[in-house]
């Protein structure tokens, strides 16, 4: 495909008018102010449309979209032990496939090339994630049942096999497989050395929950005399590539240990809002260097996973708090969302957009009352667009999305099927339905 006449925002995140992209395969080939002479493939008009580097959703639970609005107006301990686990006990392959599916489409809607999921039921996120052409790094996470739990025992080493398998077998590297433990409160100290010298040993991530609450960070304090970022340095987990959800009540010494061993920061500042556990200090992560992303959390807490909004809150959030409105400048945090969660998830022929690297591609149609007047191309971006500008999405050189149709997803369907599994679930926890 030739995206002719466009606007481009480049590897550095510099704005580059009238220019002419080609994508063969899945990868970008031609960046030019001119037209291949030779070209002779489908050509799409670029007036008025932006061309931008995908999103890189980094910490999410996408099959909880199906708990969306559920247990709302409860703490996090609450939230989870009285609402979601009970209702995600209840949860079958299927059901997950379909949550999946609904919330690959709300990412994709708003501009998600990938995304960065700790979930179960992980052989129906394959079929999904490999149905609908999106890119991610799946894990299944690890809750505590017994101080003598063997991990390899458990259903989520089971799974995470299944996926390395999947790898080995398949002919792209779209789905990779990552390890995860969910959280210090949810582990015993025991399952965590083991599950982390398994990720050691193997060329995978290791995904986890840190520092959520000010609770969690005081009882690990009081548990072990440590913080839980100097727990799993203890632990051995950080000696993978690591990334951390949340991050919000890191301190001291923690700064040091994120940098030095190359843990990833998932900011998630809808989440933290919205349960109410606070604001990750997020100057003082890109003070130390550490490599600091975007995640949108499940639906169940978020509501949504729409990355647009989200990249939004985390610029202004942080110019707020900070008093400064010239932090998180517009080239910096399209960076953040971008090229720092390709990082994260270790692809990196990925995040920007120049010849050679994989074509991830979303286009914004800027012919619309807030995109105009354009004096600046980012901020109207950053801070005026709405996932209902974006026409096209391209993932590894296949259009996945366009002029609000998804190529691979019969959404009639998926809308019919989640509102059946949720009548359904409430059915079974004897709660009332709206149908």
């Amino acid at each position: 495909m030739l995206f002719k006449n466009i606007t481009m925002i480049d590897e550095k995140y510099d704005v580059i008018k009238n220019t002419n992209i080609v994508v063969e395969g899945n990868k970008i080939s031609y960046i030019a102010s001119t037209v291949p002479e030779e070209y002779c493939g489908e050509v799409y008009d670029g007036k008025n449309k932006v061309a931008m580097p995908g999103f890189f959703n980094t910490h999410c639970h996408v099959p909880m979209t199906l708990l969306r609005g559920y247990g709302e107006g409860l703490p996090l301990e609450r939230w989870l032990n009285e609402k979601i686990f009970p209702f995600e006990s209840l949860l079958t392959d299927e059901d997950c496939y379909f949550g999946t599916l609904l919330g690959i489409s709300e990412m994709i809607k708003s501009g998600v090339v990938s995304f960065t999921d700790m979930y179960s039921h992980l052989e129906t996120l394959i079929k999904a994630i490999d149905e609908t052409g999106i890119k991610a790094n799946i894990s299944n996470s690890y809750l505590k049942v017994g101080e003598n739990d063997d991990y390899f025992k458990h259903n989520s080493y089971k799974e995470t096999e299944l996926v390395r398998k999947y790898m080995k077998k398949s002919n792209n590297d779209r789905i990779r497989a990552d390890v995860s433990i969910h959280a210090e409160y949810t582990s015993s100290e025991r399952l965590v050395r083991q599950i982390s010298e398994y990720c050691n040993s193997t060329d995978m991530n290791m995904h986890i929950h840190l520092s959520e609450t000010e609770e969690e960070q005081r009882i690990c304090k009081e548990k072990y005399g440590l913080t839980p970022a100097e727990y799993f340095l203890k632990c051995g987990t950080f000696k993978s590539k690591t990334t951390a959800a949340h991050c919000v009540f890191v301190e001291g010494d923690d700064f040091n240990i994120l940098k030095e061993n190359g843990v990833t920061v998932s900011h998630c500042p809808s989440s933290n809002l919205k349960l109410g556990s606070g604001i990750a200090p997020l100057k003082t992560m890109l003070d130390y260097g550490i490599n600091v992303t975007i995640g949108t959390d499940g639906a169940a807490s978020n509501n949504n996973l729409n990355m647009i909004e989200e990249v939004n809150l985390a610029a202004l959030l942080h110019k707020g708090i900070n008093k400064d409105p010239l932090f998180l400048g517009q080239k910096d945090m399209l960076n953040i969302a971008c090229l720092n969660g390709a990082t994260s998830q270790g692809r990196e022929n990925c995040g920007c957009i120049k010849v050679g690297n994989r074509a991830d591609i979303v286009i914004y149609d800027f012919d619309k009352p807030h995109m105009q007047p354009a004096f600046d191309v980012l901020a109207n971006i950053l801070y005026s667009a709405q996932a209902s500008d974006i026409c096209l999405s391209m993932i590894d050189g296949n259009v996945v999305y366009k002029d609000d149709v998804f190529t691979n997803i019969d959404m009639e369907k998926v809308y019919y099927n989640v509102n059946r599994i949720k009548n359904e679930k409430l059915a079974l926890l004897r709660l009332p339905s709206d149908s």
